[in-house]
């Protein structure tokens, strides 16, 4: 064919001007087709030795490996004193999945905590973040928060945020989102994040199973802060209510939690104690985390009960949650406050009134840093100390880990209700 005028005559293709580029080629039925060919690039030849050149293929991200779907569900709570038997009780036989078990907390749990915590937040936020964070590095599939009477509602929301921000893949059963709603949005969302096979009449006959436990929980530690500060042999209370709770952490119905609190009463009430006509009774009062958890008020029962003092702590599961009464508490301070200030501000100023009607030497109020409804206490606090001459001490947490104020504070507190009652006999 003679080419015309405006026509060029036909070349060999030029691919001397190589490109690179994803291979688009299908390899099926070549005998160099193998897995490390699939996905290589492609390069544009010189032609000599075909228009092609595989290179090897560029690296792929790794994927976290997919949960197995039939495995158990690994649920983790926040360490909260020691309500995490009956926080394993929930997840074992409610949920039917596995409980993950949290080691006791260190300086780390609460340094994890607050490096990712803003400085504004109260200490239980910087808590509970550090609880977690240590909870998926022991293999947690789903974290729980519950539906808090104060920020702690919100705390959920933020903490799942933070956690993502970090890397870390998790279920967040956060019972704030249900607050208010019927009992069937509660089993909803525990079947959607935990278990889809939940059964529901075996779950809430556990689920009043696990009231019963906190109930008992409380009783028996009721027990130890009135008589372990006058005990004969040292350690021997603290070792009862370990064994106590060990046993309790086997219960798996109603009737074995029954049997577990029978003999850990017994064994409590058998220990020798030294316990004078009129000790020093001190009570606890204050916000709802940092004045029941040991491990946010840097040990204070156990300083309190080494000085040789009753402790009562109205600051329970039991009290503010199981049968809480807003109206009666409102009706028993209704001279000092005459509206609702917070989530438990009604049962800490209750409670301290209470324990100066009934003649206690002294009342410690514990709150975190920055805790609003706590703050607002402490003027109503300071009036009902004028008005019947209670002492009270206050004490501010927030992630410090040294213990060595505190401890001089305790002890200038006791030597001081010593001698007030000292003095007042003569």
């Amino acid at each position: 064919m003679v080419p015309t005028p405006n026509q060029e005559p036909d070349r060999a293709p030029d691919y001397s001007r190589s490109r690179e580029c994803v291979n688009p080629l299908r390899t099926v039925g070549d005998a160099r087709a193998t897995d490390e060919v699939r996905g290589a690039r492609v390069v544009l030849g010189d032609g000599r030795r075909g228009p092609f050149k595989l290179l090897p293929p560029q690296p792929r991200r790794k994927r976290s490996a997919k949960r197995d779907r039939h495995a158990r569900t690994r649920v983790a709570f926040f360490r909260y004193s020691y309500y995490d038997i009956a926080f394993k009780f929930f997840v074992e036989h409610v949920l039917d999945a596995d409980f993950v078990a949290l080691p006791k907390p260190t300086r780390r749990t609460i340094e994890l905590g607050s490096r990712h915590s803003s400085d504004m937040v109260c200490a239980p936020f910087k808590h509970i973040l550090g609880d977690y964070i240590e909870a998926l590095e022991l293999g947690a599939d789903v974290l729980v928060q519950f539906a808090g009477p104060c920020r702690l509602g919100y705390y959920g929301e933020l903490q799942e945020s933070i956690l993502r921000d970090l890397g870390y893949e998790f279920e967040m059963l956060n019972f704030a989102t249900v607050t208010g709603k019927p009992l069937t949005e509660y089993i909803s969302i525990c079947k959607k994040k935990v278990n889809p096979n939940v059964s529901v009449p075996h779950g809430v006959r556990n689920m009043l199973a696990v009231f019963k436990m906190i109930e008992c929980l409380d009783e028996a530690n009721d027990l130890y802060l009135a008589n372990a500060g006058f005990e004969v042999e040292p350690g021997s209370f603290e070792r009862a209510r370990e064994a106590y709770f060990a046993d309790m952490r086997e219960a798996a119905c109603e009737r074995g939690i029954a049997e577990a609190q029978r003999r850990g009463l017994d064994a409590l009430r058998a220990l020798p104690t030294r316990k004078p006509a009129r000790p020093v009774r001190v009570g606890i009062v204050g916000e709802y985390f940092t004045a029941a958890d040991p491990a946010s008020n840097l040990d204070l029962e156990r300083k309190l009960l080494a000085l040789g003092v009753e402790l009562h702590r109205s600051l329970t599961m039991t009290n503010r949650n199981l049968r809480y009464n807003e109206r009666n508490l409102r009706a028993s301070i209704a001279d000092y406050v005459t509206y609702d200030m917070g989530p438990t501000s009604s049962l800490t100023i209750a409670s301290a009134l209470r324990y100066a009607q009934e003649g206690f030497d002294g009342v410690v109020h514990v709150k975190s840093s920055g805790c609003t409804p706590e703050v607002d206490c402490v003027p109503v606090l300071q009036r009902i100390g004028r008005d019947t001459g209670m002492p009270l001490l206050y004490l501010s947490y927030d992630s410090q880990t040294s213990d060595t104020g505190l401890d001089t504070r305790l002890e200038a507190f006791y030597d001081m209700l010593a001698m007030k009652k000292e003095h007042a006999k003569k």
